[in-house]
């Protein structure tokens, strides 16, 4: 299975490329339902939970990553194009519980497309920031190693 990461920090950009041994739909379902998207999202030992989620273009999902220790880290995904089993934009925020945003965080701009190729989905993910510095503190923060432990607990729901 496909597995690329790299990070382009004169484009602002991480870049993320992940195929899956399953069809779109079900792939498509995981990254958008937020009870399957609470099953493997955080990377173990932590678990994410979501307090609210509307899946739809001006929709948001508010959810935390909860640690180990019990200790919360709050996050906002503000949707802003959602093309059915094909791909969705979001803008992540750090926040607290209610949704306000944390502007000590960076903000990143995903762009999620989903490819149905043969048995496999292949997933794209780009990450853009508005600043280098934004980049830079989400690779200090952990972002690849959490995210690729992420990825393979989907690897094992799909």
């Amino acid at each position: 299975m496909i597995m690329n990461f790299s990070v382009e920090r004169e484009n602002k950009r991480i870049k993320v490329e992940r195929e899956f041994d399953a069809p779109v739909l079900k792939v498509w379902n995981a990254w958008t339902d937020s009870k399957l998207l609470d099953q493997w999202w955080a990377p173990k030992p932590w678990k994410a939970q979501t307090k609210r989620m509307n899946f739809a273009r001006g929709g948001h999902w508010l959810y935390a990553m909860v640690g180990p220790d019990g200790t919360s880290s709050w996050c906002k995904a503000d949707f802003k194009e959602v093309e059915p089993l094909k791909r969705f934009a979001v803008t992540d925020y750090f926040c607290d519980e209610n949704g306000n945003i944390d502007n000590s965080f960076p903000v990143a701009h995903w762009d999620v497309t989903f490819t149905q190729r043969n048995t496999t989905t292949l997933v794209n993910v780009q990450i853009s920031f508005n600043e280098t510095a934004d980049l830079d503190k989400y690779i200090e923060m952990g972002f690849r190693e959490g995210f690729t432990a992420a990825l393979e607990n989907l690897d094992g729901m799909v």
